[in-house]
């Protein structure tokens, strides 16, 4: 029996080391029935830590937040006075007023498990801070308000796999003091820092601290691009996976497609093996791959597969670069199949002007859905005007309407589509000036002619005029 294995993503975050001092220690005991947070039972105190309340954990497997829980500590401490401590967020939600630490004191040891749900992290996130940490991030969401911080001090080592979700962060460093060892190896999951961090990130990079698929993949750095304001670091494998790891597909028939390696001989054909399921363990494990298998040494670079909605689907790649006998194998690569939220575009945004006190323009919707929908638009805001009546859309549930403006200034518009169960949405933004001369002066590539003199946006007989007035007049310096 073969055995694939399948590298979930390590995150470990500890937040500053100051904590709260006047925050009261509740300690997991797993005293409890089961091991979830919300049982009272498996807390020394018998009761739930608040938010004036630290939560240590060192313990093994240590607490699971599932779906309908809502937790809200001071902060949380996971492996700290040289002991071991776990916690695991599936489903749910978790805030931290401050901290979040992983591996708090030397020889401790913290892991933190996000697999679904939400982290809100209200100070810092560390991960290793004197001792280890380790984040493994396959899914959710984690907001981290000041630094996230991977091996703090000398001693201090931290691991972070972040195979999915998206980890948001105001700042990001790594390897905080001499000595301090830290790695980050991004997969399906997503990197995101508040600014230009550019030059920082790239330093990890360059350092060899962050990763791609361990090294078998390409990071994607930029700035205000992905996400507006913002520094984005995402991986993409060299087998350029299609749906991409961590992808939302519409269900139905999905076609999978990826690029084949250069092979050990020029000129030979790769050959490839591909399994497909839903089931995890089964791919992990390979127990019985003639069961998943949807590819069997063939020369190709796609293959059509059945899907069903609201299902989680695993695939994975074996390449033949060489020996016919001996494959490479890749990764797992996953996707979610469902029914997809209306595509929306509410158009491009509108630069008017009024005449004779108002302007009507056309809102031109395009939506994009298979299945039946509705549509709505809405005024999401307005110029405050006491003296102008507001915006009024002659038909809001009509892709394309008009929508009558009087006051001047800034609105901004929404559309939304709705398909039965999801809503996607766009917004368009429509300024409004006095006339079409303050209107064009408004546009960032606007450059008027050097002949218009007064600034109307047109040369006619008044710039004339005061060229006259001004002809052969000198003002030129002389001596004395």
């Amino acid at each position: 029996m073969c055995t694939r294995l399948f590298y979930l993503i390590s995150f470990v975050v500890v937040l500053s080391l100051v904590g709260d001092v006047q925050a009261a220690p509740v300690t997991w005991t797993d005293a409890g029935p089961d091991n979830f947070w919300s049982t009272p039972e498996n807390w020394d105190t018998g009761i739930l830590p608040i938010s004036t309340d630290a939560a240590k954990i060192n313990m093994l497997p240590g607490p699971t937040i599932t779906n309908q829980d809502v937790a809200v500590v001071d902060l949380v401490s996971i492996g700290l006075a040289g002991g071991i401590g776990a916690l695991t967020v599936d489903g749910g939600i978790l805030t931290t007023v401050n901290q979040l630490q992983m591996g708090y004191n030397s020889g401790s040891d913290g892991t933190l498990n996000m697999i679904s749900g939400a982290v809100t992290v209200g100070s810092h996130l560390f991960v290793g801070a004197n001792g280890s940490g380790t984040l493994n991030m396959t899914g959710g969401t984690i907001t981290v308000a000041s630094v996230f911080r991977i091996a703090y001090l000398a001693t201090g080592t931290g691991h972070v796999n972040l195979h999915g979700g998206i980890l948001t962060a105001n700042n990001f460093v790594m390897r905080g003091a001499v000595g301090a060892v830290g790695t980050m190896d991004i997969r399906a999951g997503t990197l995101i820092m508040d600014g230009n961090d550019l030059s920082t990130v790239q330093g990890f990079i360059d350092n060899g601290w962050i990763t791609a698929y361990d090294g078998n993949g390409m990071l994607q750095l930029d700035y205000d691009v992905t996400n507006e304001g913002k520094t984005t670091l995402s991986a993409t494998h060299m087998l350029n996976p299609n749906p991409a790891d961590g992808a939302l597909v519409s269900a139905g028939n999905v076609e999978l497609s990826w690029t084949l390696p250069d092979p050990c001989v020029p000129g030979q054909p790769v050959s490839v093996d591909v399994y497909f399921t839903n089931d995890l363990q089964s791919l992990e494990w390979f127990t019985d791959p003639a069961a998943i298998q949807v590819v069997s040494k063939q020369n190709v670079t796609s293959v059509v597969v059945q899907t069903k909605p609201k299902t989680q689907y695993y695939w994975a790649i074996d390449t033949y670069v060489g020996s016919a006998s001996d494959p490479v194998f890749g990764p797992i690569f996953s996707f979610v199949a469902d029914n997809l939220p209306p595509e929306v575009d509410a158009g491009t945004d509108i630069v008017t002007w009024v005449a004779d006190g108002v302007r009507i323009k056309n809102l031109d919707g395009t939506i994009t859905e298979d299945d039946a929908y509705t549509v709505q638009w809405t005024v999401v805001s307005e110029p405050s005007d006491p003296n102008s009546p507001d915006a009024v859309i002659t038909d809001p549930s009509a892709e394309d309407t008009s929508i009558t403006l009087a006051a001047l200034g800034e609105y901004v518009l929404q559309l939304e589509a709705f398909d039965g169960e999801y809503t996607g949405s766009d917004t368009v933004t429509i300024n409004v000036y006095n006339d079409g001369c303050e209107a064009a002066r408004s546009l960032p590539d606007y450059v008027p002619f050097p002949g218009d003199l007064n600034g109307d946006c047109i040369v006619d007989d008044l710039d004339l005029a005061i060229l006259q007035e001004d002809w052969l007049k000198d003002n030129s310096l002389t001596e004395p």
